[in-house]
This record gives structure tokens, sequence and C-alpha cells, in this order.
């Protein structure tokens, strides 16, 4: 990377930056306990495994809720408002074109894919919350779904489609940050572990 044709602004703050690293763990190890279960199922290990899962669920629990907060009281680039884009996203669908100006902070389309993933988050976290409650007796769930076994497979479907969508974006996820990275030379991996974020100069206006 050549630092004459690049502008740089710190954008992405300390608080961020945790919860991102949080929340990323915690579907990686979630998505492992859950694949390492079926090896090991009727092993001695798969209870075990399954226990880990649900302490790893609460943590992904905690982190959307850090997240929540964050994105409505912290600073710029930090709060929902900076994936908001409707517009842009409006006149794409419409096949139109509608001048997007490179910007720092979020992605204007990359935007929708993460409050996307957001909600299914959410929606993970709370079918996972209610098979913790009838498969294992335990949860905040526990006392309302614990005797309700026959619930079991209306939750269990969506938290496991959501649990293949989810392992999908990853995979996605990172192959775009090394295409970008190659093909750009943008630091767009390395922003969320020093904050700092890189556009051109050209992009930017600036001299």
């Amino acid at each position: 990377m050549n630092a004459a044709s690049w502008d740089r602004r710190k954008v992405y703050d300390p608080a961020l930056r945790l919860i991102h690293w949080w929340n990323a763990l915690a579907i990686v190890a979630l998505l492992a306990t859950a694949w390492s279960s079926e090896l090991f199922e009727h092993g001695p290990y798969e209870r075990t495994l399954w226990q880990v899962h649900i302490v790893l669920g609460y943590a992904l629990v905690t982190g959307l809720a850090a997240r929540l907060v964050w994105g409505l009281v912290g600073p710029r680039h930090a709060r929902f408002s900076d994936l908001w884009h409707p517009r842009a996203w409006l006149a794409a669908a419409r096949l139109r074109r509608f001048a997007v100006a490179p910007r720092f902070g979020h992605d204007t389309f990359a935007s929708l894919a993460y409050l996307a993933v957001y909600a299914l988050l959410t929606t993970m976290a709370a079918t996972g919350m209610a098979l913790a409650a009838i498969e294992h007796g335990t949860g905040p769930l526990a006392g309302v779904l614990g005797d309700m076994i026959w619930l079991k497979k209306l939750f269990k479907e969506p938290h496991e489609a959501i649990a293949t969508a989810l392992a999908v974006f990853v995979g996605l996820h990172l192959t775009m940050l090394v295409v970008h990275e190659r093909r750009d030379g943008n630091r767009i991996a390395r922003s969320m572990v020093t904050g700092v974020q890189y556009r051109r100069r050209e992009e930017t206006g600036r001299a």
C-alpha cells in the first residue's frame, strides 16, 4: 500500500471492536460445538458439548445486547444510523443508478447484509434459548417451555437453518475481505483491529 495515495481515519472505537470480536468468536464457537456434537452423538462428550454450546449462546446474547445498546448511544460509526441507507438499497433493487460516494464507516450496501445478520442472530438466540429449555431444562425459558417437548421441532428447524445461513455468511465475509485486500490493497480486515480505515484519495476527493 502506497501511503501517499490513501487517506486514513480512526473510525471504529474500541468498544465496537471488542463487541465485534466477542460476537464473531461466539458465532464460530457455537457452530463448532454444534457440528462437533454430531460427531459424538450418543457418546460421552455429547452432553458436555451441548452444555458448552448453551454457555456460548448466553455469551452471544450478551454480545448482541451490548451491540444494541452501543448502536443507539455509541459514537457515529457505531450507531445503526451508519448502517441505514434505504434510498441506495431501493435504487439498487429497481436497477436504477444511484450515486453513492465512497465513505468512511460501514459500506453502503454491505450494511444491508449486516443488518440482516443481526436479525438472524437475534432469532437464533431466541430459538436457542427455547431449545435449551425444552431439550435440557435450563435457561430463562425453562419454567415456561421445559415440559413442552412437542414444540421442539418448531424451534429446532429454524435454529438449524439460521446456523447454516450464518456459516455461509462467515465464509463469504472472510472471502471478500481477502479479495479486497489482494485486489485493492485496502486494509479492511485490520480496521476492526486498529480502528483505522483507509480510503483512496481520489475517492474522498482530497489532493
